[in-house]
């Protein structure tokens, strides 16, 4: 028996209902609802039916503390580089936030699912990121939250974590995805109407 049930959402409610959820309650999402979000994600669309795709699931509190850590020390160096990116969140303190020991990257979320691409074709990438949507839409209609976690790439990368991750050297971690119950409601971001920059009738 899965721990979360379908809502009954549509496709255009989870859509639209879909947040980035940086609050989480610290219960760990259980294994048949990991294994169901895994498979709506590989019912993704793929080019060429490559399905380039592998995952890694973390659930050791100790391992996403740590991974939370290289994570943050390797943004860090990398910051500079990305200063624009952030200016728009200066407000929040997200450099502040990096150098607070007790803020983990990974809000304290209790599911780490990483997908990578087994592949270097021209979609692969694409393919990782088609799969990641249809994993965030599923865990929205189970109830569940999710973030991506741009910033955590670099670290699951490092030639020391693919090896306690079982990642092959030839396979690159693509999207890290927190999944966990959300702790509270998340508030909606605003969108800017769709740019059409021709539309031939």
């Amino acid at each position: 028996m899965r721990q979360h049930q379908d809502t009954g959402l549509s496709a255009l409610d989870a859509i639209f209902m879909r947040r980035s959820v940086r609050h989480y309650d610290r219960r760990k999402v259980d294994e048949p609802t990991i294994r169901a979000l895994l498979d709506a994600a590989v019912a993704a669309p793929t080019a060429m039916h490559m399905e380039p795709w592998a995952f890694v699931v973390v659930q050791n509190e100790a391992m996403l503390r740590k991974y939370s850590e290289a994570a943050k020390a390797s943004w860090i160096q990398e910051a500079a580089k990305y200063r624009d990116l952030h200016a728009p969140r200066a407000d929040e303190g997200f450099a502040a936030r990096l150098a607070d020991p007790a803020f983990s990257i990974f809000y304290d979320a209790g599911t780490l699912i990483v997908i990578c691409a087994k592949a270097a074709g021209p979609f692969a990438i694409a393919d990782c990121w088609l799969a990641a949507e249809n994993l965030m839409l599923a865990a929205c209609a189970l109830g569940l939250g999710t973030c991506c976690i741009g910033s955590a790439v670099p670290a699951l990368n490092m030639p020391d974590a693919k090896a306690e991750l079982h990642i092959p050297a030839d396979v690159t971690a693509i999207v890290p995805i927190i999944v966990g119950i959300p702790a509270g409601a998340s508030t909606e971001v605003p969108r800017k109407n769709p740019d059409v920059l021709y539309w031939e009738k």
